[in-house]
């Protein structure tokens, strides 16, 4: 099998020949489900560290993310925050997920001097860009999409243990027909997001 292209760099090089030193990816996972959090996380990006491999987390093998998301982590500087189904509920899942990425940026080691942003903005007095389908385009990005998928991964496979009906160690709180069909015979868990199950 052929080794996944590692995402490229052009987006921090040129902030780099700006003067920018700080450059952080921010990217989510975790909208659309009907169960669960939704997940951000932050990326300071290295450019003596570039991980082979890293990209979109979308087009990466559950293993491969894990790998990568190991080799992340021991090696660079990140932050995630998780904002829970009752928060969604009450400030819905755009606010939410602004919400997780401002948290995340704000509790980094260091105050970036730039953001780079998977096709949102959020309020930060940083200079940001929201770049569409960001995951792909940018490094930091991606390496920011594999922490936030297997940080909310890996709650979803602990969340399987306490709520064994709903699959969500295969499904991860997404509405698959296993899903649905066990929402509709034993109805929602505490997990749930109400907003999101109205209709089943």
């Amino acid at each position: 099998m052929r080794n996944i292209i590692t995402a490229p760099v052009e987006y921090e090089k040129q902030l780099l020949k700006q003067g920018k030193k700080i450059i952080c990816g921010i990217d989510e996972a975790g909208r659309g489900p009907l169960a669960g959090p939704v997940v951000a996380a932050c990326y300071i990006f290295n450019p003596e560290n570039i991980i082979e491999g890293v990209n979109d987390s979308k087009k990466l093998s559950a293993e491969k993310r894990e790998k990568l998301f190991q080799k992340l982590i021991e090696t660079g500087i990140y932050a995630v925050k998780f904002i829970d189904e009752k928060e969604i509920d009450e400030i819905n899942i755009l606010n939410a997920t602004k919400k997780a990425m401002s948290q995340a940026a704000n509790s980094l080691q260091l105050k970036p001097d730039v953001l780079l942003i998977d096709a949102l903005k959020i309020e930060s007095d940083i200079l940001q860009y929201d770049i569409v389908k960001g995951d792909m385009k940018s490094y930091a990005i991606a390496a920011a999409s594999i922490i936030a998928k297997v940080s909310r991964d890996r709650y979803m496979f602990d969340m399987a243990k306490r709520y064994p009906y709903y699959g969500f160690d295969k499904n991860k709180g997404y509405g698959t027909a296993e899903h649905i069909k066990a929402l509709r015979e034993i109805g929602p868990c505490e997990i749930h997001r109400k907003t999101f199950i109205k209709n089943f």
